[in-house]
């Protein structure tokens, strides 16, 4: 039996499968790519993912894609750890979680991260460049080219803020409701996995201002992720932008 994922260090998609992984104490190999040098772009890599995204899991060869398809496979495939309810009522909840994550915050959260992070790699380039390197992503030339060189409008960046604000405010109800200390009461899921790289990297990116001093409940969630010791295999050294980019930590945004 061989696992080997290929992902970006600091791509929340990736973390969230990485932290799967950790959880259940598997062993994989980490194909480690570089988003700059668009290795997730190569004929090779394209054969084994059409959509040209990370991650990407192969087991014994076979690929498995999107990374929450990803994370319950792992579930299912693996289930000595089980991070899936029994109860077929809770495993439904669960399970509305994830679509709600992968319809709201999966999406808003790359608003912030291209604005101040990835646009550093096309803002030098020529109109004709740009207009190629956006053609090159199958899933996302829209999204770059509504980007541009010059960022996201404002109210593209407020809308963005205002679907993550949602989010941590329906989680903060959610464990206030059920006990805590995870999303589904005391059983910790892959809900949790799910939701906590992306809370994570808004604040890496400097808005943590949306939860903290008013949402305790969440600002002691991400707390409790972090001092899981599979966050500490998943989140190995480049896997935050802070780490790369220390000018993050200046001027830190405000909700």
């Amino acid at each position: 039996m061989t696992l080997e994922l290929y992902n970006f260090p600091a791509s929340t998609c990736s973390l969230k499968v990485r932290l799967c992984l950790a959880e259940k104490k598997l062993d994989w190999v980490d194909h480690r790519l570089s988003p700059g040098a668009t290795d997730h772009l190569t004929p090779e890599y394209l054969k084994m993912n059409p959509n040209g995204v990370v991650p990407t899991l192969l087991h014994d060869g076979d690929p498995i894609l999107d990374s929450s398809v990803i994370i319950e496979y792992l579930d299912e495939v693996f289930p000595e750890v089980k991070l899936t309810p029994i109860d077929p009522k809770e495993r439904a909840k669960m399970r509305w979680w994830l679509r709600y994550f992968e319809e709201k915050p999966t999406g808003a959260v790359r608003y912030p991260t291209f604005q101040k992070i990835l646009i550093r790699n096309f803002k030098d380039m020529s109109s004709k460049e740009f207009k190629a390197a956006a053609e090159k992503r199958p899933l996302k030339t829209d999204f770059y080219n509504r980007m541009g060189r010059d960022g996201f409008s404002k109210e593209e960046i407020q809308s963005a803020l205002d679907d993550i604000s949602q989010t941590v405010e329906r989680i903060d109800g959610a464990i206030k409701e059920n006990g805590g200390p995870w999303i589904m009461g005391d059983f910790y899921s892959l809900a949790d996995i799910c939701v906590g790289p992306l809370i994570d990297r808004m604040e890496d990116l400097g808005y943590e201002g949306l939860w903290e001093k008013k949402l305790p409940y969440i600002t002691q969630w991400l707390k409790n992720l972090k001092w899981r010791p599979a966050y500490q295999v998943a989140y190995y050294p480049g896997a935050r932008y802070s780490e790369i980019f220390p000018d993050l930590g200046l001027g830190r945004a405000v909700s």
